[in-house]
């Protein structure tokens, strides 16, 4: 198992932003219908599969996410099976999301899925921190920020790009760490703000 290094991360992690960052223009941000065409190794945020699951992926999505460059997170896992114990007993639609979403995760390729490490856990705890900090986000926000640093970090190592419609969150992110990749996309029917 690798051991953390604590001091390394505290070097690496001397982010001196002490402002909220402003979000830019969707004009600047990569997005996969305008400035790729998917076929860079991908690194599925939790969204991809939900607007899947819900029939919102954009056409150029559904293709570009069953190709053989497309990897899985942990996180997504994660985040996947909370929203199935998060789900209502009672409801009468929950068995079967409850299976689609079950179903969603079988399929993922045993070899495409990644773990992150104790070196990419570490310094996303110490980004995901000063995300919080700089931008303000209250205890909600949290652990949604950590995902996603997790999530970033673990593309970036792995040298692969997130795909994602998270412009928010993600954009900070890359505005913080330049050398990560993301790729963005819109839901079907969204427009471009």
């Amino acid at each position: 198992m690798t051991r953390f290094d604590v001091d390394a991360a505290i070097r690496w992690g001397r982010f001196n932003r002490q402002r909220t960052l402003e979000h830019r223009s969707e004009g600047d941000l990569p997005f996969i219908d305008r400035d790729s065409s998917g076929s860079q190794a991908l690194l599925l945020d939790t969204c991809v599969y939900i607007d899947q699951l819900w029939g919102r992926s954009p056409a150029i999505l559904e293709r570009v996410v069953v190709a053989p460059h497309v990897n899985h997170s942990a996180i997504g896992i994660v985040e996947l099976m909370h929203g199935i114990g998060v789900l209502d007993p009672g409801d009468s639609r929950t068995s079967s999301i409850a299976a689609e979403i079950q179903n969603l995760i079988r399929r993922m390729p045993r070899h495409r899925i990644c773990t992150p490490d104790a070196d990419v856990l570490g310094r996303a705890g110490l980004l995901a921190g000063v995300v919080c900090r700089i931008q303000g986000f209250g205890k909600d926000r949290r652990m949604r920020a950590l995902h996603d640093c997790v999530l970033f970090l673990q593309a970036q190592k792995l040298g692969l790009t997130v795909l994602t419609r998270d412009i928010g969150d993600f954009d900070v992110l890359i505005q913080l760490m330049p050398a990560g990749r993301v790729l963005f996309y819109r839901q079907k029917g969204k427009q471009q703000a």
